[in-house]
């Protein structure tokens, strides 16, 4: 992924030298479990551990130097043990094929994503929880079709992007178990050269489980898992995105991206604030959708393996953790500094003279014994002369003869009272939060 979209905190997990490590890494576990089973000598894994050492980019580009001639990546990297370490370097790999190599540091590397991505996840539900409280009875104009339904609070808006983003903690925290495995069967996954013992050793070294079974391979349903999960999360931010680019637009101005000191919103309109953020983050999670359908591409193999899978990950590994790691900290970020007007909502509400309440009016009309189409039709024509004429909602029902057969002013009254539409809202914050204050 480009500079643009990364932090450091996650594109670091993704350089030559950190996969070069975590090559060292499996290598070594490996060969010390092939000691702790008497199959290898205990003096060439302590030779391998004070030789191996670690990592430089001039490492990284003296194994690239050999893989132009050998055209495999991990034979590349063996050659380059086996010049550091010398002879010792002999039980590198005994009994392993590279997908051993390959495959358990990938679940190591994406473990660690996740990780990160939990701790943005983390902090954007923070963020989201902290404006929903501090706006749970700021009362706006809830849209349906991007017409004016029915008032809502922003505060329960808010506590409905939190429920979301606690289910997509608990998805990436389920992707996370089911791809944090390794694999330490050698050729088509069937032990011959290595017990299971060895297997069972390396991976609870290297913090990972071992694959109950596998092939030449770690089956790729587990890795289309994960970065489902990462496409579901971004397509949530997205949703989020969406609404406060909605809020911003100049006829609605009920919402607002920070605009900071400096910041220039257009090359040719000095007056422009534009929802970049916003955007940004759309733009993102199609990214992320892309990289899910690759994954799953990635299931169908032949036989016990081809690296069809190999060159998809390469791509797809880095970019969609950094991408997600990216939007998770744009997203909280943008929530933490969002600007909120709470006069322009309440302009907003009365925009339409009060017909927003008419379905309270319909429902008092059923409770004094009128038919429900019979009440439909009363409040509707009334409604409909303030889009048609301008008639403001409450005079055209004091004005209506059928209806004061039935209510009196004072009850057509009681339905515009203020505070109707929010009585619950303590009760919703209780479910999603667990507490109201």
């Amino acid at each position: 992924m480009i500079p643009r979209y990364s932090r450091k905190e996650m594109s670091s997990l993704w350089t030559d030298v950190a996969r070069l490590r975590r090559w060292r890494d499996v290598e070594l576990a490996a060969l010390e479990g092939m000691v702790e089973h008497g199959i290898a000598p205990r003096e060439a894994l302590q030779d391998c551990l004070s030789r191996a050492g670690d990592f430089t980019e001039a490492d990284a580009a003296r194994i690239e130097e050999i893989e132009r001639t050998t055209k495999h990546d991990v034979i590349a990297f063996l050659t380059f043990m086996e010049e550091r370490i010398g002879p010792s370097a002999r039980w590198l790999h005994l009994g392993m094929t590279s997908s051993d190599v390959l495959d358990t540091s990938l679940g190591m590397s994406l473990r660690d994503a996740a990780d990160l991505i939990l701790q943005g996840v983390g902090r954007a539900m923070a963020a989201v929880e902290k404006r929903a409280f501090e706006h749970k009875r700021t009362v706006m104009m809830g849209r349906s079709h991007g017409i004016h339904a029915e008032p809502i609070t922003f505060g329960h808006k808010l506590a409905i992007w939190y429920d979301e983003l606690r289910r997509a903690e608990a998805r990436i925290l389920r992707a996370r178990e089911v791809i944090a495995v390794g694999k330490i069967s050698g050729a088509v996954g069937t032990f011959a050269h290595l017990p299971p013992a060895v297997e069972v050793f390396a991976c609870k070294k290297l913090g990972l489980t071992p694959a109950p079974a596998s092939s030449q391979i770690v089956q790729r349903d587990r890795h289309a898992e994960f970065f489902s999960a990462l496409a579901l999360l971004g397509a949530s931010i997205e949703k989020f995105a969406v609404e406060i680019r909605h809020l911003q637009r100049t006829e609605v101005r009920e919402a607002e991206e920070p605009f900071t000191a400096g910041q220039k919103g257009s090359s040719a309109m000095p007056h422009k604030r534009n929802p970049i953020l916003s955007e940004n983050l759309t733009g993102l999670a199609r990214l992320l959708r892309g990289y899910a359908v690759s994954a799953l591409e990635d299931v169908a193999l032949w036989h016990e393996r081809d690296i069809s899978h190999s060159s998809v990950e390469r791509v797809i590994g880095p970019d969609a953790t950094i991408v997600a790691d990216f939007m998770l900290h744009r997203f909280s970020g943008l929530m933490e500094n969002l600007r909120v007007y709470p006069e322009q909502m309440q302009k907003n509400l009365d925009l339409l003279g009060g017909v927003v309440n008419s379905q309270r009016l319909l429902l008092e009309l059923a409770r004094k014994g009128m038919d429900r189409q019979a009440a439909y039709v009363i409040v509707q024509r009334n409604a409909m002369r303030m889009f048609e004429q301008g008639v403001s909602f409450r005079k055209s029902l004091l004005e209506d003869s059928d209806l004061l057969k039935v209510m009196t002013p004072a009850e057509i009254e009681d339905c515009f009272s203020a505070g109707y539409h929010i009585k619950h809202v303590d009760d919703i914050f209780q479910r999603v939060f667990g507490r109201s204050e």
